[in-house]
């Protein structure tokens, strides 16, 4: 594999206005993704956006920014474009889309949402956690992953949904929105319209699954924060404050 890793960011945030320059410990936001992305050391690693604030932001901090337009309306189109100017000539085959809102992802979550692009018919592949907050089996804004267990961490996705899913007694999984994509399948994806079951539970993912793309999930132990709120923004900070300033 050669993978790429892409970080869309864009400042249009209604609840957390231009939240990827919104300093943590001396950084802006996005170059805190932009280290969790290079320190998992799987390819190299860019910053897609519209804004060139943000770009400005992340060539000052050493790393790779791209423009693109403001058109766009997920980060699956973002990277897209992104991809076609970076590597114009297809060297990379996957492409990591990390979310320009997560400073406290850990590499090593990068790093496992690859393990399942090694099987040729695997299409893209995502993460999960198992839920063990109560409050959290029963909230639309967590997502449930609804899937076959494979062995070894890996799941086979059959379902998303914001609702309580599956029934009965088992464990339940959420989902952390963090895609691996097979070239590809990113590029059929993004020509797709809209699906119907996307439109109503309000998830991109249920478009490449409705297509009949082959979506799997690899296990992990962290809920990594995305930042929405200024009580999100506090949140970070705690928690990559250098050691010596939490005690």
């Amino acid at each position: 594999m050669r993978p790429l890793v892409l970080i869309p960011a864009r400042l249009a945030s209604t609840r957390l206005p231009g939240k990827p320059l919104l300093e943590i410990h001396g950084l802006p936001m996005i170059v805190h993704v932009l280290r969790r992305a290079q320190e998992a050391d799987v390819g190299a690693v860019a910053v897609a956006t519209d804004t060139p604030a943000i770009a400005e932001a992340v060539r000052a901090h050493g790393g790779t920014a791209v423009m693109t337009g403001e058109h766009h309306v997920s980060g699956s189109d973002r990277i897209h474009e992104a991809l076609g100017t970076l590597d114009p000539d297809g060297r990379h085959d996957i492409l990591v889309n990390v979310q320009g809102d997560l400073p406290t992802i850990s590499p090593a979550a990068i790093r496992a949402s690859l393990v399942p692009m090694a099987e040729p018919e695997v299409a893209l592949s995502t993460l999960i956690t198992e839920i063990h907050d109560e409050a959290d089996r029963t909230a639309s804004q967590v997502v449930k992953f609804v899937g076959t267990a494979l062995g070894g961490g890996r799941h086979r996705a059959l379902y998303f949904t914001r609702a309580t899913a599956p029934w009965g007694e088992g464990p339940l999984w959420h989902h952390i929105g963090l895609y691996a994509w097979r070239r590809t399948a990113l590029a059929r994806f993004v020509a797709l319209p809209p699906s119907p079951l996307e439109l109503r539970e309000k998830l991109e993912q249920l478009r490449a699954l409705e297509a009949g793309m082959r979506i799997d999930a690899m296990e992990v132990n962290e809920v990594p924060l995305g930042v929405d709120t200024p009580a999100d923004l506090d949140k970070a900070r705690l928690m990559l404050a250098p050691r010596e300033d939490r005690a």
